[in-house]
């Protein structure tokens, strides 16, 4: 094989491997454990661990809207 292909191939796996790791940051995890888990499990084994993450993120994640609504009293002021 090509020095250029094993250069390319490297440069994919790193870049997926950035990915997984913002992502898993970024990401709302259902169980917020799960993010600590996942970190570890990416940055200690970066081929497996990302390629698993990408087959199995949707199911870990969720998509609700935050539950965030202050109600602030102001006419106290």
């Amino acid at each position: 094989m090509e020095p250029i292909l094993f250069i390319a191939f490297g440069i994919i796996i790193i870049g997926l491997w950035f990915w997984a790791i913002i992502d898993i940051i970024r990401s709302r995890f259902i169980n917020p454990n799960m993010r600590t888990v996942w970190l570890i499990v990416v940055l200690l084994l970066p081929l497996i661990g990302t390629l698993i993450w990408l087959f199995v993120r949707k199911d870990l994640i969720t998509t609700e809207p935050r539950k965030f609504d202050p109600k602030f009293n102001r006419e106290n002021y």
